[in-house]
């Protein structure tokens, strides 16, 4: 997954049953593997109590930078998954709070609750929408028509707190049609999701290239900040550029646009 913000070593669909035990070993000796290399690790926990305490139990390592929870019910979900992390980050000697929360909504209930789940937690770094879960709950299709209202109420539920919110208005998992991918992930940033969580490396470079701004796309932002802060030095609240009015929002999307291209790259 070169060129990923973040790994996700997941704990629960890919892994079995019977297989769980020896996940959680091999998921602590990858997440220090990574750590190693600079990268960013967020591991996705089993929904199911004994074995979300059990992967929790695991996972809360200086090596992590967060944990997905999958199937998030509501708020009160959030807060005692992050009653229990706190707890265990004080019995076993780390900083508390510094590892994150990102909410995986995979239900309709889930969903109508994002904005109370959002808030629920400054564990809360992220929610996510998951296509494939959710479309069945919903008994439709994985397509832009029947997923573009539930992504656009996740993005507003995210956005009301200054959440971070992560998704495909499409399926993720058919990995053998890069374009149908790569178009899905054009809506996505159209659509205003701040990522997209992938499931195979070939999609990472697709999704960077639609998510990173062109050369042109930075240069005119820059230029957009500079004629603003001109013309407010001199006591204007707005200025023209390129026969467009430049006014506060439009400068505060050109510095989003900015500090986004910045992370990425970084």
């Amino acid at each position: 997954m070169r060129g990923a913000e973040a790994i996700i070593l997941d704990l629960e669909d890919s892994v079995p049953s019977e297989g769980k035990g020896l996940a959680r070993a091999a998921m602590i000796k990858a997440a220090a593997r990574l750590k190693q290399h600079g990268l960013a690790v967020v591991v996705r926990v089993n929904r199911d109590l004994a074995n979300c305490v059990a992967d929790l139990e695991a996972a809360l390592l200086p090596d992590v930078d967060a944990v997905m929870l999958p199937k998030v019910s509501g708020p009160e979900h959030i807060k005692l998954i992050d009653e229990f992390m706190d707890e265990t980050e004080g019995r076993e000697g780390l900083v508390r709070g510094v590892i994150g929360i990102i909410a995986l909504v995979e239900t309709p209930a889930a969903l109508a609750l994002a904005s109370q789940i959002a808030s629920a937690s400054p564990r809360l770094i992220g929610l996510a929408i998951g296509t494939e879960d959710f479309s069945v709950a919903c008994g439709f299709e994985p397509t832009y028509r029947n997923l573009f209202g539930p992504c656009q109420q996740l993005i507003l539920g995210g956005r009301s707190h200054h959440v971070r919110v992560y998704g495909l208005p499409g399926s993720i998992a058919s990995i053998g049609d890069g374009e149908a991918f790569r178009q899905s992930s054009i809506q996505a940033k159209e659509m205003g999701f701040d990522g997209v969580l992938c499931v195979h490396p070939r999609q990472v470079e697709m999704v960077n290239s639609v998510f990173l701004p062109s050369g042109a796309e930075l240069a005119h932002a820059r230029r957009v900040v500079a004629a603003f802060e001109e013309a407010a030095a001199t006591g204007q609240g707005v200025v023209a550029l390129d026969g467009s009015m430049i006014d506060l929002p439009v400068v505060m999307r050109a510095k989003a646009l900015l500090e986004g291209s910045r992370r990425i790259r970084a």
